[in-house]
């Protein structure tokens, strides 16, 4: 082991222990870790799931560290009748599934050589070895399946002061996969309070030009796992002040639209529509024409459905207004077609006015509500007329046929979609009289 990664001062003793947690004690776990200690092989659950614990986090994925090689992981998994998924088995990783449960399990051992993601591995039996392979000091705590918590890089203390630092030589750790550096404003975003540490920063600083050779997919991953903090502007305004944002994207250059949205999904209105959206809170902070909109989803290889809906947040035609009647909010939620895109546009919109006036008129909220309350209950009238109306007139088919029918749907709309199939049909026999 490198001098740069030796472990820290905690020993290799537990420093603390955590107290009874469900997701240790659920039915799968307890099974997963009896087949895998069949044989007398030591686990410990690593990661997320043992910072996320320590900070009374709910628990997303567990991660559990072996020293049993993975041939030997699956074996026991399948004798205990477990499915056996060898998800990265030159890599040392084999997943578990017990029922609707899904465990990554790890073999410990260094990364010999790096090649980005990926990296030539060795095996081994060192507890510690294995954590100074890991990316911040926070992910490299162990817990065994009594709570006995091991921190060999005293990341219970960066944990406690909000700290996201580099296992080891932070330079080193980017290099070995470039990626990391976007992790590190994302860890912030989740975990940091300020100051960040300064040696991170300057190595991502340093490394920043190198971040378009990153796949647009590992970036885009990153990037909306930045978005989804409770508060992702603080990491946002970092990158942009160290200049790493700008090499990814440019567009964002403001985020006070992106301040006020992130209140308003998480604090300022409580609905049943209106929650946290990472693809939302990008189209926030981007300053983009409909081109523009669609160059960052290309950028960030955004499916077909994603890269639509950023450029109909990002670049719309029209936003609502505090100022619509209930008519012409109907006439915008036909026309757009979408009352959950509505809602999106209304939150954009009301951020963006907030943002520039740095206040809310008296009785502005109580108008956006209202339009919130009529886009969530509306359902989208139907034209009561079809093509082979106006063709049963005598109209022989041509263009003529969606003129009219365009104007005729412009009249029902207007009318605030009152008209019935009998009034529209009066309507369009005066629109084919004088037409002729």
């Amino acid at each position: 082991m490198n001098g740069d990664d030796a472990p820290g001062t905690t020993g290799d003793g537990p420093v603390g222990q955590l107290p009874p947690q469900a997701w240790m004690t659920d039915d799968a776990t307890r099974a997963v870790v009896a087949a895998l200690t069949a044989d007398g092989a030591e686990v410990r659950f690593v990661g997320g799931c043992v910072r996320d614990a320590v900070l009374r986090r709910p628990i997303r994925d567990i991660d559990i560290a072996t020293h049993d090689p993975p041939e030997r992981v699956m074996l026991l998994l399948e004798r205990a009748g477990m499915k056996a998924i060898p998800t990265g088995i030159e890599h040392g990783t084999v997943t578990a599934v017990t029922g609707r449960a899904h465990f990554e399990i790890t073999t410990l051992r260094s990364d010999v050589e790096t090649f980005g993601r990926h990296a030539r591995v060795e095996f081994t039996d060192d507890w510690a070895i294995d954590a100074a392979r890991r990316d911040f000091t926070i992910n490299a705590l162990f817990c065994r399946p009594d709570g006995s918590i091991f921190d060999p890089f005293n990341g219970l203390a960066d944990l406690g002061a909000g700290r996201v630092r580099f296992v080891g030589d932070a330079g080193r750790r980017i290099d070995e996969d470039l990626l990391r550096l976007l992790r590190f404003f994302r860890f912030n975003a989740h975990y940091g309070r300020p100051p960040p540490d300064l040696t991170a920063l300057a190595a991502c600083r340093s490394r920043a030009h190198k971040l378009p050779t990153l796949s647009g997919e590992r970036v885009s991953g990153e990037i909306f796992k930045l978005l989804q903090a409770p508060d992702p502007a603080g990491a946002l305004l970092l990158m942009m002040g160290e200049r790493v944002l700008g090499h990814l994207l440019p567009e964002i250059q403001d985020i006070g639209r992106l301040r006020i949205l992130t209140f308003l999904e998480t604090r300022g209105i409580v609905h049943p529509w209106v929650a946290p959206d990472a693809l939302r809170r990008l189209a926030a902070a981007l300053t983009v024409d409909a081109a523009g909109a669609r160059a960052v989803a290309a950028r960030l290889k955004l499916s077909t459905r994603q890269s639509d809906r950023l450029t109909a947040m990002a670049a719309p035609a029209e936003l609502p207004d505090p100022g619509l009647d209930a008519a012409a909010a109907r006439r915008l939620l036909y026309r757009l077609g979408d009352a959950r895109l509505f809602v999106d546009l209304l939150l954009l919109a009301w951020a963006g006015r907030k943002a520039v006036s740095g206040q809310t008129p008296a009785g502005e909220t109580d108008r956006w509500r209202t339009l919130l309350d009529l886009a969530t209950g509306w359902t989208p009238p139907v034209l009561p007329l079809r093509g082979q109306d106006i063709l049963d007139l005598g109209v022989p088919r041509g263009p003529r046929i969606g003129a009219l029918l365009a104007e005729i749907e412009g009249w029902w709309i207007d009318g605030d979609f009152s008209a019935d199939r009998r009034r529209a049909l009066e309507r369009l026999r005066q629109l084919v009289e004088t037409s002729h």
